[in-house]
C-alpha cells in the first residue's frame, strides 16, 4: 500500500485519476494545487480558494496551494513537494490527470523523477469519451467554470456535465473531455465526498487571455 498526493486542478481528470489510484491501492495523504501568484485562485480553472478548501473538506484531504507563474511554474512545484516531503514522509508517488498529450506525461515524470517520487497517470491513453462517460457512470458531478472562447460561448459556464452536453460538444468539433484545454469544469459531488459541495456563481463571466471564466463560492 502506498501513499500519494494528487495534482489537483480540482476538475474532472484530476477527480477521476484520483479516484482510479484508490481503487488500485494507493492512499492519498493531501492535495496540492496550484494558484495564481498572490491570489489563491487556481490556474487554469480559476477556482477560488474557498471552493477548493470545500472540495479538500469533502474528500478528507488536506489541500496545499502553490503560489506560482508560468515562467517558474516547475521550480516551485518542485520546492512546494520538497517542502511537504517533512509533512508527508511516506507519500512516494504523486497523482495526475493527464490523459494522452505526451508533452504534460514527460514533464509528470521529470518532476516525480526529480524529487524520487514514483508518477501515476491513471486515466493514460485512455479513450476521451470514454473518461468522461466513466466519470458520470461513477456518479460524480461536475459544473463548467472555463471555456475557451474560441471554441464557446458563456452561455455554457455553469452548466453541468452530462451526455447531451457532451454530444453538442462533438457535434461543434470540441474533444468532450477538454483535454486541449477546450472546457475545464469544478466537481461538486461523486463516491469520493463525504457531501456534495454547494455552490453559486458569483457575478458574471470574464473574459481574461481568451478564456470566459465564471467565479465561484460555497453556499453555505
Amino acid at each position: 500500500m502506498k501513499e500519494c498526493f494528487c495534482s489537483w486542478s480540482g476538475g474532472k481528470d484530476s477527480c477521476l485519476a484520483l479516484y482510479r489510484a484508490m481503487k488500485m491501492g494507493y492512499v492519498p495523504k493531501f492535495l496540492l494545487t496550484t494558484c495564481i501568484e498572490q491570489e489563491n485562485r487556481s490556474r487554469s480553472h480559476g477556482l477560488s480558494a474557498e471552493v477548493l478548501q470545500a472540495q479538500a473538506k469533502s474528500l478528507n484531504l488536506p489541500l496545499i496551494l502553490c503560489n506560482t507563474s508560468w515562467s517558474n511554474y516547475r521550480e516551485n512545484f518542485i520546492n512546494k513537494l520538497t517542502e511537504t516531503k517533512k509533512l508527508f514522509p511516506g507519500v512516494s508517488a504523486g497523482v495526475f490527470g493527464d490523459i494522452d498529450i505526451e508533452d504534460h506525461r514527460k514533464w509528470v515524470q521529470e518532476v516525480c523523477l526529480d524529487i524520487n517520487y514514483e508518477s501515476l497517470l491513471p486515466l493514460w491513453k485512455c479513450e476521451r469519451k470514454e473518461v468522461i462517460a466513466e466519470f458520470l457512470r461513477l456518479g460524480f458531478s461536475a459544473n463548467i467554470v472555463a471555456i475557451d472562447s474560441k471554441k464557446l460561448t458563456p452561455a455554457y459556464l455553469d452548466r453541468m456535465i452530462d451526455m447531451d452536453i457532451l454530444e453538442d460538444f462533438t457535434n461543434k468539433g470540441v474533444d468532450p473531455c477538454g483535454e486541449n484545454g477546450e472546457f475545464h469544469t469544478v466537481v461538486t459531488d461523486g463516491p469520493l465526498f463525504t457531501k456534495p459541495v454547494n455552490i453559486k456563481k458569483c457575478g458574471e463571466p470574464v473574459l481574461h487571455s481568451g478564456y470566459w471564466f465564471q467565479d465561484f463560492s460555497v453556499n453555505t
